[in-house]
């Protein structure tokens, strides 16, 4: 049985470490890789989800890299871009999609926005409805 795996990305290794762990451990299973635009780090944005037609304008550079590395698996991976605060948004995409399970890196952010906003790794663990594994 085929399950639908979310991986959050952002721009750090630890995110793509997350994705190489997810493509290579899962192997038959969908993935999407989220990016969540931050509304603090985005200038505080109406929290309103940015659909797969609006790719285009909001895509993040980053993507290209994510689809090199599925491709290095011989896999492709749906993309999608949504905003709001990271955790919520992670979290609301997972249960709207109905993803069996969210494999993410261990942190992201770092320094001052790390200890002012938290960890996002550790939001999504805590409030998650299906199982999450963290890549370190």
């Amino acid at each position: 049985m085929t399950r639908h795996l979310l991986v959050p990305m952002d721009d750090s290794e630890r995110a793509r470490a997350a994705l190489e762990h997810a493509l290579a451990v899962f192997p038959d299973d969908e993935i999407t890789v989220i990016h969540a635009i931050d509304d603090l780090e985005a200038g505080y944005g109406g929290g309103q989800p940015v659909t797969s037609d609006d790719a285009d304008a909001t895509e993040p550079d980053f993507f290209a890299d994510v689809r090199s590395i599925a491709a290095e698996y011989d896999r492709t991976v749906e993309t999608v871009v949504v905003e709001g605060t990271s955790a919520d948004a992670i979290l609301e995409y997972a249960d709207e999609a109905g993803v069996d399970g969210i494999v993410m890196g261990s942190e992201g952010r770092s320094g001052v926005s790390r200890m002012l906003l938290g960890s996002v790794a550790e939001a999504v663990t805590r409030r998650a409805s299906v199982p999450v594994t963290i890549v370190p």
